[in-house]
């Protein structure tokens, strides 16, 4: 008999990778305008390069804030501080471009419409116990974990930069090994490459990786180039909604027309992926499938989705039009009852930034409930 044999490769970057501090400022603006107006309509885009910032968008907003101090105050948490690595939250030079939403745009979203048409996409999986593609998963553990040793001193000559790569081998659909994983991760440059190699290791993949997911034929991948000391900003230049897989499933499902970050919730790029992932995520968390794909579409000023569709990839253990009835029952899928439904009007964006939108059990999309 011959098995379905296959590999699938996901990312996941740090918080301080250029395109995530740029997510990670756009998020944070509209957090800003949340706290003081949750009627707010924020659409923001950031570009960093060099020791350059720009901040460009539409926002009309009852809020009073200082978009350069949000910018300062976000580039020192992510770690800016040299202008010679990265860039530096100091002396960095600030552009901003900002007007209000277009009264045009804002005639539908006034009545409950949706604020652009677009399609979004929600995914989940039994591969983990988050619902998540194990890809994706490990990735974002191997990150996180960078992130921690860099700011405990555990590994001192890190820096804010890097990314992880995961590439795992399915048979059957089912995970059954690592067989790679990449890192690439910013340090000083007195730091030695062969110190580097094994703490990484040992201290990084070795305490977030399930070792029985390891074999001898898994292979390491510490920085190839055997140096990166030249980051953020400086090396690479930064722009939102650039790392679009790294915040949904890492590639293991499609994804829609739009980026999240920046966007306020009457944007259905934004909270209608939220809540397609909540259908998706509820539907394998109530043994209807082990997978589950949600497709929803929407039209500007449409209250209602012009299409809904599930896609269980042979896994569900009811036909699919009953899981489809049952949802609709369930679920209000216009932009308000979605908003309401999720409480998307809170100031909670700049804690999606890093690490995916999906799987972290502190957002209200990720919450299981009976349908």
């Amino acid at each position: 008999m011959k098995y379905k044999r296959y590999f699938l490769t996901s990312e996941s970057v740090t918080e301080g990778h250029p395109d995530k501090v740029c997510d990670l400022i756009s998020d944070s603006i509209l957090d800003e305008c949340l706290k003081q107006d949750k009627e707010s309509r924020v659409a923001v885009e950031t570009m960093i390069t060099d020791n350059k910032v720009i901040i460009a968008g539409e926002i009309t907003t009852n809020a009073k804030f200082d978009i350069e101090k949000i910018v300062r105050e976000t580039l020192k948490k992510v770690g800016y501080d040299d202008e010679k690595t990265t860039m530096d939250y100091r002396t960095c030079d600030i552009r901003q471009y900002i007007k209000k939403q277009s009264n045009d745009i804002a005639i539908g979203v006034n009545r409950g419409g949706a604020g652009d048409q677009g399609i979004m996409f929600g995914f989940a999986c039994d591969e983990t116990k988050e619902y998540m593609p194990y890809p994706i998963f490990i990735a974002h553990q191997i990150t996180k974990k960078l992130a921690e040793v860099r700011k405990s001193g555990e590994i001192n000559y890190l820096r804010t930069d890097g990314k992880a790569q995961v590439t795992v081998e399915y048979v059957e659909d089912c995970p059954i090994r690592i067989d790679s994983i990449l890192i690439s991760a910013q340090h000083l440059e007195s730091a030695d490459i062969h110190t580097m190699q094994r703490e990484l290791i040992e201290k990084v993949i070795l305490k977030v990786v399930d070792r029985d997911m390891l074999d001898p034929e898994s292979k390491f991948f510490i920085n190839p180039t055997g140096r990166f000391v030249i980051g953020g900003a400086i090396g690479d230049t930064g722009l939102t909604g650039r790392k679009i897989i790294c915040d949904t499933y890492g590639g293991l499902a499609r994804h829609g027309g739009g980026a999240f970050s920046g966007k306020d919730s009457s944007k259905v790029d934004r909270s209608a992926s939220y809540m397609a992932r909540h259908i998706a995520k509820n539907v394998v968390a109530n043994g209807m499938a082990r997978r589950c794909e949600v497709q929803l579409s929407y039209g500007i000023g449409m209250k209602q989705p012009i299409s809904f569709f599930i896609e269980c990839f042979g896994t569900n253990r009811m036909p699919e039009h009953v899981i489809i009835r049952a949802i609709k029952e369930r679920f209000d899928l216009t932009p308000a009852g979605i908003i309401k439904h999720l409480k998307l009007k809170e100031p909670i964006y700049s804690k999606t930034t890093n690490y995916g939108h999906f799987g972290r059990e502190e957002f209200l999309w990720e919450q299981i409930i009976q349908i």
